[in-house]
C-alpha cells in the first residue's frame, strides 16, 4: 500500500517545535497516519524489547478525576508504553517513546507523555508475563502547539569546558528541549574525552523526589544522538 504521508517538518525541528499538549480537538488519526505509527511501533518494540501498543477512538481512559487534575482534555487516542520488568525497562521506555514522539510531531501531531493522570481500562491493552505498563503517551491534533517552558543551561547539565567538541554542546543544547516530568531536568551529561579513537560521552540521572528521572533519561539521551550525531561518539 502507498502511504500518502506528508512530514511537514525534520526530526530535529521537530525537537525544536515539540511542546506537551493536553487538550485535544475532535479530529481522527487518518489511515494512513494510524499505519505509519503501527509500522514503527513494530520496528521500536523489536528493538527496545517492549511491549508498546497504540489505543486509538477510546476516550475512557482521560475522563476520570485524575484526568483532570492533569488538565487532559479530549485524549481519545494514546499509545501505551509497557514492557517486561527490569532495571532499565523506564530508561528503554524513555529512549524509545520519544522517537514515536519526535515522529509524530514530523507529522502535524501533538503528544504529552503521561505518568498518573490517565486510568488503565480493561480490555484497551494487553500485556504478557512479567510485563508491566510504564506510562502512556497521548496523541492526536492539538488545540493548541503548546507552549514552550524555563530551562537549564548547558552548564547547568553538562561538563561542556573547553575541551569538549561542538556536536557534544548541541547535543546537550537538544537535551534540554526534551520533556522531563514537572520539567525538572534531572539529568546530566559528561564528555570524557576519546578512547580508541572514538569520543566517550556519559549520562547520568539525578535524585528526583517525584520519580520518572529514569525515562527522563532515556528521552534526553535520544535528543542528545540526534544534534550531536550518533555515530560520533560511544556512550559509557
Amino acid at each position: 500500500m502507498y502511504l500518502r504521508i506528508i512530514y511537514i517538518m525534520t526530526i530535529q525541528e521537530a525537537i525544536e517545535a515539540r511542546h506537551s499538549v493536553r487538550a485535544f480537538r475532535e479530529q481522527p488519526l487518518t489511515d494512513e497516519i494510524v499505519e505509519l505509527l503501527g509500522g514503527k511501533i513494530e520496528e521500536l518494540n523489536r528493538e527496545g524489547r517492549l511491549h508498546i501498543q497504540l489505543i486509538l477512538n477510546e476516550a475512557k481512559a482521560f475522563q476520570g478525576t485524575l484526568a483532570k487534575y492533569g488538565k487532559f482534555r479530549g485524549v481519545t487516542n494514546y499509545i501505551v508504553m509497557a514492557g517486561k520488568r527490569a532495571d532499565d525497562l523506564d530508561e528503554r521506555v524513555g529512549y524509545y517513546g520519544e522517537q514515536l514522539v519526535l515522529m509524530a510531531q514530523t507529522l502535524g501531531l501533538n503528544t504529552c507523555w503521561v505518568g498518573l493522570s490517565y486510568s488503565k481500562v480493561p480490555g484497551t491493552y494487553v500485556l504478557g508475563k512479567d510485563e508491566k505498563i510504564v506510562c502512556y503517551i497521548a496523541i492526536g491534533y492539538g488545540e493548541t502547539q503548546g507552549v514552550g517552558h524555563k530551562i537549564k543551561t548547558v552548564d547547568q547539565v553538562s561538563s561542556v569546558g573547553d575541551t569538549a567538541p561542538a556536536w557534544f554542546r548541541k547535543g546537550v543544547e537538544a537535551a534540554l528541549l526534551a520533556p522531563t516530568a514537572v520539567n525538572q531536568q534531572k539529568f546530566s551529561f559528561e564528555y570524557l574525552g576519546t578512547s580508541d579513537n572514538r569520543h566517550q560521552v556519559r549520562a547520568k540521572k539525578g535524585f528526583s523526589m517525584i520519580g520518572y528521572a529514569q525515562i527522563d533519561l532515556g528521552i534526553a539521551k535520544y535528543h542528545f544522538e540526534i544534534s550531536a550525531g550518533k555515530d560520533n561518539f560511544d556512550w559509557v
